[in-house]
């Protein structure tokens, strides 16, 4: 049921608060937790790590697509990180959402115990996410591009990465 209450509760959050972007990746981050409950019966420290991770990253690339949305925010006196703080601030924070998105990332795999697959996953990953940034930071026509292709190219790779390590 809370799980439910963060995902309903996204919509109506930018209504009051510019951190709705966080609850959108909290409660997508929440699935790895959710799976090692499910499976294990228990909260692991690496669970939270990955969860963590894929919060950040939602929330960074949730970032950037909203700033398709900086005059409608304002128009419809929405919260929104890009509608407050502007285009390049909102990058910036973008950028480093990702930035911990991979250091939580490395600390998952870390403390799973996992290897050199996984690894390239993480790097691979922290690739994908820099050209992301490359692509809408140098044409803003092409944040499409970066949210649906590279983000659903990351994922696959990740979580391919992944599965090798522990086959």
């Amino acid at each position: 049921m809370p799980i439910l209450l963060i995902l309903g509760g996204y919509t109506l959050f930018k209504r009051f608060s510019a951190l709705a972007h966080l609850v959108l990746g909290l409660s997508l981050g929440l699935a790895p937790i959710a799976g090692t409950v499910a499976v294990s019966g228990e909260i692991s420290l690496w669970s939270i790590y990955l969860a963590m991770g894929v919060m950040f990253w939602v929330a960074g690339f949730d970032l950037l697509y909203s700033l398709q949305d900086i005059a409608f925010d304002k128009a419809h006196k929405l919260h929104s990180i890009p509608s407050k703080f502007g285009i390049n601030t909102t990058l910036w924070i973008a950028k480093g959402f990702h930035l911990l998105t991979i250091g939580l990332w490395i600390a998952f795999i870390t403390e799973a115990g996992l290897g050199i697959w996984a690894g390239i996953g993480v790097g691979l990953s922290a690739v994908m996410l820099g050209y992301e940034h490359y692509i809408v930071h140098k044409d803003f026509t092409k944040i499409d591009k970066a949210f649906f292709t590279v983000n659903g190219y990351l994922g696959f790779i990740f979580i391919i990465c992944i599965i090798i390590e522990v086959l």
